[in-house]
């Protein structure tokens, strides 16, 4: 296989996701703001124009964070309660702003993904029968 035939060398996936590239031309537009906790797509591409509107990201992301978040945060709690023992208001006052933190942070990454995904896979809705 010749790999002249793409001229536009695809980066690597977790670049594309860290930076929020287009999946299709990879300028860094994949999102409204360049900021970290604005994780709202933008309509289109504004270099090559790709509608991003029609991926069905939905709750997928929010779905792929909950157990790992959950489980770090659940895991720390229990050794930081083992370690020192504290009241259960110190332990709100520390895990749910790092858990919020966490959401916010790694959402954005968790949206790239699946759009980019989606996108690479060549993935849409199941069709074939109407259920109406």
């Amino acid at each position: 296989m010749d790999e002249q035939q793409n001229p536009i060398e695809r980066p690597a996936y977790w670049k594309a996701v860290l930076l929020g590239l287009c999946p299709q031309c990879h300028t860094r537009n994949l999102f409204i703001s360049h900021h970290m906790l604005q994780p709202s797509f933008a309509q289109r591409c504004d270099g090559c124009g790709l509608d991003y509107t029609s991926f069905n990201v939905g709750d997928g992301p929010a779905a792929l964070l909950i157990i790992p978040i959950g489980a770090v945060i659940i895991a720390m709690a229990l050794w930081l309660h083992h370690a020192v023992i504290l009241p259960v208001w110190i332990h709100a006052a520390i895990w749910v702003p790092v858990t919020t933190l966490l959401t916010l942070i790694s959402i954005r990454a968790a949206k790239a993904a699946l759009l980019i995904a989606e996108y690479r896979r060549n993935a849409g809705e199941a069709g074939g029968s109407d259920l109406q």
